[in-house]
């Protein structure tokens, strides 16, 4: 055995490498031999057999092509044809072009097609796996493929994983000026205003440490028209921005620099607003700006920076462990007491306060190679010397890029090291492993190209906000691709614009352009989805279409129930139950929403003093349990609602608020479903444990039809009925449904807006005619599907009973 081992070490090892013309000159007998063999087996044809071929021209079914390729098998070819072929060869296809285009990753802006419809930078990842629609100027993912389901499987991967979305369509709108002027411009446009928010919060968002939220709203009267909700930060201040100005490319003036110079308070500011509104949005901010420079005469630049940075969002249990996976702080800058601080990872989530914000410098996060030294020999020369300079100059330069802040991304940034570059540089490592390289000094020659780069980044903190688990990066927009792959690489699911919806649903969140009908965007979004519809029905055979319901949901008919209530007697209770004989009109038939959603407790209490309905039962002070159920049993503070309700002023606007609605026993509500206010005998349908709930209250099959009606100018009306069967099922809407169940909910709920005094009246209605045992907090409501018959009971949950403030969104 021991000269075996002998023996087999002393064999020489296999070559290195194989002349493959050598190999075939000693082994040609044996080769002749084979190909013998198999020539007389295939009878000298050589060719692949018909039945086996790959049909690679398959898809190609057009009779031009067929009879062109038939001519030419037979001899017989068109010359103008064989010209024409000539050209199209040298024109480059169409599909090549595109190739080039969407690899390309500028620094700044997007790629459009030829519509000039923008395309996000993970475009093609996108298109690949969702279905794709055009909205707000950018082709979006809608979802993903299939008939818009799997609800319960995102649910489930944001309770126990994370989601990432690409929501690059947002874009920042950046003010410059004094501080006191910025202020200024925003207590004119935003509500709440900042100078409105208590002296702590109010302190954190003008330090830079944490982000604020509000409507924004065009410059004017304190009703303005919103425009979208928008989240603004402040660029923390630093000492060297103190007496010193700040240069930028987008000063319109040269006067501007000597401003900003002598004024010790520069501030820098940024409001990040949907693609939907962007232009109505920056349109209101200059306007609000020009306003304050034509008061004060001091300088205030606003101009937008869409296209220049991005904005992803990972959400879910496992978001913040996905984010330590990726993103390795080279610095971390986090404003605590304000001052700066600086960390080199990112831990302890839970010491981390909500809407903080996280100033990072991060390596690349794709998985870059490893560097390998080189073997250096000991003597020097000037080649030596020379690459030791250069790489000190890579050095300093490491170093600044470090040093920068996304602040400065008028400045620019450099872009990430590309793809095939990246590949290339990888490929060759590998070679190197396997023995293949022809480097032998251990270091490849395009790593020499290749310098790992970093990147800032803004990193936000969502609110958690009841289980929103969720954080945003804001990043510059050449560098979304090479943080998009590592993200879903690491375990996160990406999701389009509807699971989007599904999980603002889930945390109880509004979800913008849907659950805003107080908007330019809204409408412009309800249009679009109306075409749709219509678009799908037609492709059905008329018998089998579904009945035809109003797009959007018909809110102007909200005005008739609140003219029911003002021709009914004040010293009757103001019953909403008792429909009219008589018909009711508008007078704006061409307005789709006519009202305002209150989305503050400061703003629902003046609109409550100016209609003097302080004796409403409506108390958006944020009581605690202990107070609801003493204002439940307080019978004098009923009796006050019922002596002071002759006092209202009813020629106010409409006030809308957000409510959440849970199904008292069944029931499943659709988006566009109707909210109506409930006799006290359909509630004891539900209630009662003596009643069965099999039948429940219907309306007649016919007045599905003509519950709403549409006109000839295209609007819907709310038609009342004349016959006396058909109206003892009717119900006055008081409301309808944004946004629908998600199945796969642990609790199903939906989101609505409902009128806010005629809320009121059915709380009031409802705890003087129920016992004190029976009264609860929630206000018992109707709603149906309008395409069903049956109505269902639900309890309204009011939000602004349960928090100061309705700001937060998705």
């Amino acid at each position: 055995m021991a000269t075996d081992g002998i023996k087999r070490s002393s064999l020489a090892p296999p070559p290195r490498s194989l002349n493959v013309e050598k190999f075939v000159e000693s082994r040609a007998a044996e080769l002749e031999a084979l190909h013998s063999v198999v020539a007389d087996r295939l009878n000298n044809d050589f060719r692949s057999q018909r039945n086996k071929r790959r049909r690679t021209t398959g898809f190609d079914n057009r009779d031009a092509n067929k009879r062109f390729r038939k001519r030419q098998k037979t001899g017989v070819v068109d010359k103008g044809n064989v010209v024409a072929s000539e050209k199209d060869e040298k024109k480059v296809p169409r599909r090549i072009r595109r190739r080039v285009e969407l690899k390309c990753n500028p620094e700044l802006g997007y790629s459009t097609s030829g519509d000039g419809t923008k395309r996000l930078r993970t475009h093609v990842w996108h298109a690949k796996r969702f279905t794709m629609t055009k909205l707000w100027g950018f082709y979006l993912p809608l979802g993903l493929q299939g008939r818009g389901r799997g609800s319960r499987a995102l649910l489930k991967w944001f309770r126990h994983g994370a989601v990432v979305h690409d929501a690059c369509y947002h874009s920042a709108l950046q003010l410059e000026g004094p501080e006191d002027s910025l202020l200024s411009v925003l207590s004119m446009v935003l509500v709440p205003s900042p100078s409105a928010q208590s002296e702590n919060i109010s302190c954190s968002v003008l330090s830079g440490a944490v982000y604020g939220s509000a409507m924004l709203h065009h410059a004017g009267a304190p009703g303005s028209k919103s425009i979208a909700p928008v989240t603004y930060m402040w660029r923390p201040l630093q000492k060297k921005d103190i007496g010193t100005g700040a240069e930028h490319d987008n000063v319109e003036s040269a006067n501007s620099t000597q401003t900003n110079e002598c004024c010790p308070s520069f501030r820098q500011l940024w409001v990040w607003i949907h693609a939907s509104a962007l232009n109505e949005g920056y349109d209101a901010l200059k306007f609000a700006c020009q306003k304050l420079m034509d008061e004060t005469g001091i300088l205030i630049n606003c101009f937008s920076l869409e296209g220049q940075l991005a904005k992803l969002e990972v959400m879910g249990s496992k978001a913040f462990g996905l984010l330590q996976k990726i993103l390795h702080p080279v610095t971390c800058k986090i404003l605590k007491s304000s001052q700066l601080t600086k960390c080199s990872s990112l831990q302890h989530e839970d010491q981390i306060p909500s809407c903080a914000i996280l100033s990072l410098a991060v390596d690349d996060p794709r998985n870059l190679p490893e560097r390998k030294t080189a073997v250096v020999p000991e003597v020097v020369s000037n080649r030596v010397l020379g690459d030791a300079s250069e790489n000190e100059i890579t050095e300093d330069t490491l170093v600044e890029n470090q040093n920068m802040d996304l602040w400065d991304v008028s400045n620019g940034f450099s872009s990430p090291v590309e793809e095939s570059v990246l590949c290339m540089e990888k490929h060759c490592q590998r070679l190197s492993f396997f023995c293949r390289s022809d480097s032998q000094s251990g270091t490849l020659n395009t790593s020499s190209d290749v310098q790992p780069g970093s990147c800032p980044i803004l990193l936000l903190k969502n609110k958690n906000h009841k289980g929103m688990m969720g954080w945003a990066i804001m990043l510059p927009l050449s560098w979304v691709k090479a943080f998009w792959i590592p993200l879903v690489s690491n375990g996160a699911h990406a999701i389009g614009l509807r699971e989007k919806h599904w999980i603002a649903c889930e945390v109880e969140l509004p979800y913008f352009p849907s659950e805003f009908p107080d908007t330019n965007a809204y409408s412009s979004f309800m249009a679009t989805e109306a075409t749709l519809s219509d678009e799908k029905a037609k492709l059905r055979p008329p018998s089998m279409r579904a009945l035809r319901v109003p797009i959007p949901p018909p809110w102007v008919s909200i005005q008739l129930a609140c003219e029911e209530t003002r021709t009914q007697d004040v010293a009757n209770g103001h019953s909403l139950t008792n429909p009219n004989n008589g018909s009711l009109s508008l007078n704006n038939h061409n307005i789709s929403f006519e009202g305002f959603v209150s989305r503050t407790s400061h703003l629902l209490s003046d609109y409550l003093n100016e209609i003097h309905g302080n004796c409403l039962l409506l108390f958006p002070k944020l009581p605690d349990k202990k107070s609801f159920f003493e204002l439940m049993v307080d019978e004098a503070k009923l009796r006050q609602n019922l002596n002071g309700a002759s006092l209202m002023n009813y020629e106010r606007k409409l006030c809308f608020l957000r409510v959440l609605l849970h199904a008292y026993k069944e029931g499943s509500f659709e988006e566009g479903a109707v909210v109506c206010a409930p006799h006290l005998s359909d509630i004891s349908i539900w209630t009662s444990r003596s009643k069965s709930t099999e039948a429940g209250l219907q309306i007649p099959q016919s007045s599905v039809n003509s519950y709403f009606k549409e006109q000839s100018c295209g609007k819907w009306e709310l038609q009342i009925p004349e016959d006396s069967a058909t109206r003892e099922s009717h119900r006055w809407p008081i409301g309808f449904v944004t946004t629908g169940f998600v199945r796969g909910s642990t609790k199903l709920k939906a989101e609505a807006l409902c009128e806010a005094i005629l809320l009121a009246r059915l709380r009031e209605e409802q705890w003087n005619e129920m016992p004190m045992k029976e009264r609860r907090k929630e206000i018992y409501v109707l709603v149906r599907n309008l395409r069903s018959t049956a109505y269902r009971l639900a309890l309204a949950t009011i939000i602004l009973e349960q928090q100061e403030e309705d700001v937060e969104f998705m």
